[in-house]
């Protein structure tokens, strides 16, 4: 079980340049998060932060109720072993093979025997695809063979918190997908707290129970996925569908004058909305994830206070498993007439994917209970390929 990770008025400094400041969320057990920002805006500055690595001039980091960046060098050293680590190139050791990069933490930290240790490290390499590459060096595989095993190093130490720094970072699509699969079926298996860096679009909608953004030294938003992504802020919203018009230029921020300009001229191509992807799911086979019912209980708690149209996106999400291939079961869809926590109810306003409204009309199946537009099955992800 992944442990929870509060941060609280976190501030940063290079010199005289603020990097971020009065940073504070909370990382939830066991869940999936990911930090978005444009480049430049200290995404990499605040994982290593997290870990004990830089030291912020103001705010705590508290990991199982210790403050790490008030903790005594023998303490931090202790608190980082709950910490396993995926750095953004590999940071492997070039003239080590695989085993012993992957075998470095277990002989370092550990007083285990070898027998155990190449246990541990084969597992390990299994888990993440790379058996029979043991004796490679790091120099004969290719660039998503490098990031696996990071991330097998990271894990060697059954750690609960597992920190990645843009893992999808030079990989084409394909491999990209298999590494967010990767990371799902790994929070299935070990229910870690795993917190990713990404500029990644694809990987920010469909793999985090979490998702929050850096930009202009601040936290602009943290919370469930489903919130930031029906979220009408403008800076969240151009950045999760990769739009030019909206407060992030090419050096980060942008003037009035431009602004405007943009506002006049609409972009080519139209607004590219992406809406309310569904999360992936374990490979089959696997647990289902604990984190899935527990992000549910809280959106829901939260739900009355977003917009109509984000209710709207995010009920419709949450719609039976009868009526869509969502991941891991849901609670149960509020009727076309009555909300239990008063919200608005389906009433035939714009439905969240331009489909026919759900009107309380006769349904596809013959009866008046409204019913929602089908999904992909679980036969086929989420982009509905095989």
């Amino acid at each position: 079980m992944g442990v929870e990770v509060v941060v609280e008025g976190l501030t940063k400094s290079f010199g005289r340049q603020t990097i971020w400041q009065d940073v504070t969320l909370t990382l939830p057990r066991g869940e999936v998060s990911v930090m978005l920002g444009p480049s430049g805006t200290g995404k990499t500055v605040f994982l290593k932060s997290l870990v004990g690595l830089l030291r912020p001039e103001r705010g705590r980091v508290l990991v199982n109720g210790v403050d790490i960046l008030r903790s005594p060098e023998r303490k931090l050293y202790e608190i980082r072993k709950l910490f396993g680590l995926m750095f953004q190139d590999g940071a492997l050791f070039g003239s080590m093979s695989l085993f012993d990069n992957i075998a470095f933490p277990l002989r370092e930290h550990t007083r285990k025997k070898e027998p155990e240790i190449r246990r541990l490290v084969l597992e390990k390499m299994e888990m993440v695809g790379l058996s029979g590459a043991e004796r490679k060096l790091p120099g004969e595989i290719s660039g998503g063979m490098r990031k696996r095993a990071g991330l097998a190093r990271a894990l060697v130490l059954d750690p609960q918190i597992i920190l990645c720094d843009e893992p999808d970072s030079g990989l084409d699509p394909v491999r990209t997908a298999y590494l967010s699969q990767l990371l799902i079926d790994l929070n299935a298996q070990i229910d870690a707290t795993i917190l990713i860096v990404t500029h990644n679009i694809e990987v920010a909608s469909t793999v985090p129970d979490n998702i929050g953004m850096l930009f202009r030294r601040d936290l602009v938003m943290f919370g469930p996925r489903e919130v930031l992504l029906t979220s009408e802020e403008p800076v969240v919203a151009q950045f999760l569908q990769g739009r030019r018009t909206g407060p992030i230029g090419m050096s980060e921020e942008k003037d009035a004058a431009t602004l405007a300009l943009e506002q006049a001229v609409p972009e080519a191509g139209g607004r590219r909305a992406r809406g309310l992807v569904p999360q992936l799911e374990p490979t089959p086979g696997l647990p289902s994830r604990q984190a899935v019912q527990r992000r549910r209980d809280r959106v829901m708690g939260m739900v009355h206070e977003l917009s109509p149209a984000a209710q709207r996106a995010i009920l419709a999400s949450f719609a039976p498993a009868g009526h869509a291939g969502v991941e891991g079961g849901a609670p149960t869809a509020p009727d076309a007439t009555a909300r239990r926590d008063g919200g608005p109810t389906w009433d035939g306003g714009p439905t969240w994917d331009g489909g026919p409204t759900w009107d309380g009309g006769p349904a596809r199946d013959g009866s008046t209970t409204p019913v929602p537009p089908p999904r992909p099955s679980a036969e086929t992800d989420h982009g509905g390929r095989p």
